[in-house]
């Protein structure tokens, strides 16, 4: 799992770098930012819990808040979202945001649960 961590850190770092050019970059930066470092931690076996779950939580109640957004999209035929970067569309931006907040919160769900399978003595305190 050590490598997974090392590549999702990698991954995260890259997504991160890839909003540079949103018009809103500083949240999605810093969240991504974030989830890298704690990927990086965690391919150490070093894992600090309440930031692991305060960033699950931002991401939880974040994506939460896209929800309606993604609902639209549904409900207006599910459009492609990849096709253009320039969303004509605001639930299109709004549900890639959706989504790429769910991978978010996919692999801090997946590093607090590889912390609870460690002993405590590997835990950040």
């Amino acid at each position: 799992m050590k490598i997974l961590s090392f590549i999702l850190a990698i991954l995260m770092l890259l997504f991160g770098y890839f909003q540079l050019n949103d018009p809103d970059p500083y949240g999605w930066v810093v969240i991504y930012s974030i989830t890298a470092a704690i990927c990086f931690l965690a391919g150490f076996n070093k894992y600090y819990r309440p930031v692991i779950m305060a960033a699950l939580v931002t991401s939880l109640l974040w994506s939460a808040s896209l929800l309606p957004d993604f609902y639209n999209w549904i409900v207006n035929g599910a459009d492609s979202i990849v096709g253009s970067m320039k969303a004509e569309k605001p639930h299109i931006e709004l549900t890639r945001e959706f989504l790429g907040l769910l991978i978010i919160s996919g692999v801090l769900f997946f590093q607090y649960k590889q912390s609870k399978k460690l002993g405590a003595d590997q835990i950040l305190k």
